[in-house]
């Protein structure tokens, strides 16, 4: 299969492709202050693969993310979230996405965080292939009560909105 382009998402070529941690990151945006204000970070990426299969319907993705990294820029609110009542990532230190499959611009996985897996789609909304691999930007919405992460109920938001912007390179 030859690498493809259309005006919002390209298939690269087939094989295996790690993820550049130094070019990646997961952003997310959430609301604080009972919905009021809203409150922007970045977790980095940790390691990862994609594996870009024919059918494209069996490629695969691994991505480990570095709870520990949470920042919002606000170093009292990082280290609420980091904590216990939290994300606790003394004990749980990386999240994990592992897909199941991709379906169309849909990539249908699971999401480890806090010890908990719940399923995850990320929608694949942009793609472009590289002289090296490719670049990705995926998002999805997750609610964090579903991993456990239940503090401050109100003060914190439920949802958080993560788009996750990646380099691959072929390995």
């Amino acid at each position: 299969m030859d690498a493809t382009q259309d005006d919002v998402t390209a298939t690269p070529a087939l094989g295996r492709y790690a993820i550049d941690t130094d070019a990646s990151t997961i952003h997310f945006r959430s609301r604080h202050l009972f919905g009021l204000l809203p409150v922007k970070g970045t977790f980095a990426v940790r390691s990862g693969t994609v594996d870009v299969a024919e059918p494209v319907g069996e490629s695969r993705v691994r991505v480990e993310v570095d709870a520990t990294s949470f920042h919002t820029g606000n170093d009292h609110r990082d280290g609420d979230v980091k904590s216990s009542k939290f994300l606790d990532t003394d004990a749980h230190p990386t999240m994990t996405f592992v897909s199941d499959r991709v379906e169309g611009t849909q990539i249908v996985g699971r999401l480890t965080a806090c010890g908990v897996e719940q399923p995850v789609t990320l929608r694949v909304e942009e793609s472009k292939t590289t002289a090296t691999g490719f670049t990705a930007r995926a998002t999805t919405r997750v609610d964090r009560t579903q991993f456990g992460v239940t503090g401050s109920p109100g003060m914190a938001g439920r949802h958080l909105d993560l788009t996750l912007e990646v380099t691959c390179v072929r390995s």
